[in-house]
């Protein structure tokens, strides 16, 4: 079996097939087509512990359970957060629901961003996309443990300035002296005045030591591709680069095999993986 993530299988719930109900505290609205939920447990004694790049099943009941992953702090177990795109039934009953609602959690599943085995090294989290959500509770934990990281860099594209997630969050982050925040778009609409072109074109000037880095990545996976490459012109070594890969993930546990990607279940030996423990199939667009 090729290396991966820090792989965790186990279940902070009940037991692997079990949901636990949590309400719905706090609905925002990201951009046209995205949002996000903060949820917490109906046990006011419950805290759900996770680890960044871990995500959930999240069940509508009555209309159905899709995986998304966790968006929010790792380090405040007492509220859960998920930022999810309304792109099917679930989703769409997902965003119709209030504050005071319930869902249905059970999780947290997958492997784990390396933040342990960055420790030492500068850290590029590139995102693009809604694949910034996967990636904020990396931001919060390198944050959390500045002192045990070099240089951090976080590189984010979106296609316009209207799907730019987290925004107020994103402004914040760019006034810190510790962390390297640029964002581009790759088209510029209304009173955008910021970088355009792909976010792979901020690797190249992005101020980090490629012989000590290790490379957090998610997105659109041509994304990752051109990201993979120009990192690597950079002079990092592909085992030093991790990808999120979150497709067709649907019952969590490996079971119904929906996301099988070759020897591999994404939701139980992903979704996170180093680059070279993937890269055969990575490259390969019909698998």
């Amino acid at each position: 079996m090729a290396p991966i993530a820090e792989k965790l299988l186990h279940t902070d719930l009940a037991g692997p097939m079990t949901t636990e109900p949590f309400v719905i505290r706090r609905v925002v609205k990201e951009t046209a087509d995205t949002f996000t939920l903060d949820l917490e447990s109906g046990d006011s004694s419950r805290e759900f512990t996770f680890r960044p790049g871990q995500f959930n099943m999240l069940y509508v009941f009555g209309v159905g359970e899709v995986p998304i992953s966790i968006s929010g702090d790792p380090t405040k177990p007492a509220v859960l957060t998920h930022t999810t795109r309304e792109v099917g039934a679930v989703t769409r009953g997902m965003r119709r629901l209030k504050p005071g609602d319930t869902l249905g959690v059970r999780g947290p599943y997958g492997t784990a961003w390396p933040v342990g085995e960055a420790e030492g090294s500068d850290v590029v989290v590139v995102a693009g996309g809604i694949g910034l959500a996967p990636l904020r509770p990396v931001v919060y934990h390198l944050l959390a443990h500045r002192q045990k990281y070099g240089k951090v860099v976080l590189l984010y594209g979106t296609r316009t300035p209207e799907d730019i997630l987290f925004r107020k969050e994103l402004e914040r982050w760019r006034s810190r002296f510790d962390l390297e925040t640029h964002l581009t778009v790759d088209r510029a609409t209304g009173p955008w005045h910021g970088n355009v072109g792909v976010v792979t074109t901020l690797i190249a000037r992005s101020p980090f030591d490629p012989q000590n880095t290790l490379a957090m990545v998610c997105g659109p996976e041509v994304m990752m591709r051109f990201t993979v490459l120009e990192l690597e012109r950079r002079g990092l070594d592909e085992k030093r680069i991790y990808l999120s890969m979150e497709r067709n993930m649907k019952c969590g546990i490996g079971l119904c095999g929906h996301c099988q990607l070759g020897p591999r279940f994404v939701c139980k030996d992903g979704p996170v993986y180093r680059c070279d423990g993937i890269r055969e199939v990575f490259s390969r667009r019909e698998l």
